[in-house]
């Protein structure tokens, strides 16, 4: 059923005549005609009667009048519901304990008027990118390992966050007493990562980051979460884990841990912005803008950062 033959009908049904609906509908005469007849034709049965002083309703025709109402109703409540800006935002933001949990809460409090929906896609990366190409989400985070000539068209991607690693070990450590420690002078420790997913970006990483500085990484044992393993590390004279600065491991209260800086050079997990440059969300424009125009603040000189051969160079 065509909606603006509906609209037809009920604006001819408003006014008593057809010359006065087409006015206020934008057409002619004959275009408000022929969309009448066609609805006509589709029911089968006459909705108006043509008279010299107007047009009136057939019985059919105040049996149809209400329901062709809610039928425009509903064709404006679902345009409404689709228009740039009348949902909110849908951010994968990749688990709701990361950094990139914490940017998106920090972009809320910098607007809080810009309604956001906050989902978890999966670990991997392609993932992330396959809902921003499909249209499951509006915009999501990942590592960019992907080569940006290969991105889908018209996916889009820029750097937002470059978050420093730090080593977490435990009081008995033999590093705990230390503030710093370079990428090399890790060589031979274990740095154990329960449950670290090879396929997932932030493995890949971390494989690189081994293997670059001779790094034995120990991925043993099932992941219970972030509480259990910084229990275990903080009871382990021989266990220490890598974490991001923005993580919320690195602000426990009454474990134990202690915290050494990566240094000479420094590891940064590169985190990027994905979207489809069609996108006409209003408030996709407020999260690209507020997140690209934070982006190079970071206290730590580029040529003192490590970052694998896949992300793009530095923005």
């Amino acid at each position: 059923m065509d909606p603006e033959a509906v609209r037809t009908f009920v604006a001819v049904a408003e006014e008593g005549q057809i010359q006065l609906a087409a006015v206020d509908l934008g057409i002619t005469q004959q275009a408000a005609s022929k969309r009448i007849a066609a609805l006509e034709r589709q029911l089968g049965t006459r909705l108006l009667l043509r008279t010299p002083r107007g047009a009136r309703l057939t019985l059919d025709g105040q049996a149809f009048l209400p329901h062709a109402r809610s039928v425009l109703a509903a064709v404006a409540a679902a345009e409404a519901a689709v228009r740039p800006g009348a949902r909110p935002l849908r951010v994968d933001v990749l688990g709701t304990r990361v950094s990139t949990a914490g940017l998106l809460q920090d972009f809320h409090r910098a607007h809080p008027d810009a309604a956001l929906d906050v989902v978890v896609v999966r670990a991997a990366g392609r993932a992330a990118l396959e809902a921003v190409r499909d249209g499951g989400v509006d915009a999501a985070f990942w590592a960019h390992s992907l080569p940006a000539g290969r991105l889908p068209a018209p996916v889009r991607t820029a750097r937002v966050l470059d978050e420093p690693v730090v080593l977490a070990v435990g009081p008995a450590h033999p590093l705990a007493g230390a503030e710093t420690v370079s990428p090399a002078g890790l060589a031979g420790l274990r740095i154990w990562m329960p449950g670290l997913d090879t396929t997932a970006e932030w493995g890949v990483y971390y494989a690189a980051f081994a293997a670059a500085f001779g790094i034995r990484l120990d991925a043993s044992g099932p992941a219970f979460g972030m509480e259990h393993m910084a229990r275990t590390i903080t009871a382990s004279d021989d266990l220490g884990t890598f974490i991001g600065t923005r993580t919320p491991l690195t602000r426990p209260t009454g474990l134990g841990l202690h915290f050494l800086t990566v240094t000479r050079p420094t590891p940064v997990y590169p985190h990027w912005l994905l979207w489809r440059d069609d996108n006409p969300h209003p408030a996709l424009r407020s999260l690209r803008a507020y997140l690209t125009g934070r982006y190079g603040d970071e206290p730590v000189p580029d040529d003192e950062l490590w970052v694998p051969d896949w992300p793009a160079n530095r923005a």
